[in-house]
């Protein structure tokens, strides 16, 4: 890991996403197919939200990213990518009007989560967590901005509150923290808590 690497993405980024205001990030999973349900969710999602002004952010890939970038991009406002490099090369998607690439994972996670104004989850894998972790944490200890996290398919994030709720209750986190995101299972829902 080389620091000047680190400095020049993180300039970059920068440098071009400090153009943008009113932005909206959406995660997922990369593995959804198009074909999905979730998937055609996401692209009307992403198509609302630009159509709203709101630019949509993701992390450039396939799966969800690829359609929340497709509806944004067919939509009136930008959408944008934070692409990673992968040993097995990920392709940006095609539906992007701005594409940042990035050596590090944590380089994108910061720049994905400090130009937005919302935060949507759909479900996802490791990738997706570890997104989800580092915001409720940034958020929970007040090192970022206090901004709107939504969780996208309740019966998915379900277990996933269920496990929340026994670190309350063991008192490793405070009950103020399970009010840092609302759960969400309609674009409508989305826009509601967005336009609020």
């Amino acid at each position: 890991m080389k620091i000047d690497v680190i400095e020049s993405e993180l300039n970059e980024a920068q440098t071009t996403l400090e153009k943008f205001d009113n932005n909206i990030t959406i995660f997922g999973s990369a593995r959804t197919i198009q074909d999905d349900p979730l998937a055609k969710i996401a692209y009307q999602l992403g198509k609302s939200l630009s159509d709203g002004g709101f630019n949509v952010l993701t992390g450039a890939g396939p799966g969800i990213m690829q359609a929340a970038n497709h509806g944004a991009f067919e939509g009136k406002s930008k959408s944008i990518g934070l692409n990673i490099k992968l040993p097995k090369e990920q392709t940006p998607n095609p539906y992007l009007d701005e594409c940042l690439t990035f050596e590090h994972f944590f380089t994108r996670k910061v720049m994905l989560i400090k130009y937005a104004d919302a935060c949507v989850f759909f479900p996802g894998g490791f990738g997706t967590a570890d997104e989800l972790m580092e915001i409720l944490t940034l958020v929970q200890t007040r090192k970022g901005k206090q901004i709107k996290i939504l969780l996208f398919d309740s019966a998915f994030w379900t277990p996933l509150l269920a496990w929340f709720d026994t670190l309350k209750d063991n008192q490793y986190i405070n009950p103020t923290d399970l009010t840092s995101f609302e759960m969400v299972d309609s674009v409508e829902q989305v826009l509601e808590i967005l336009e609020a």
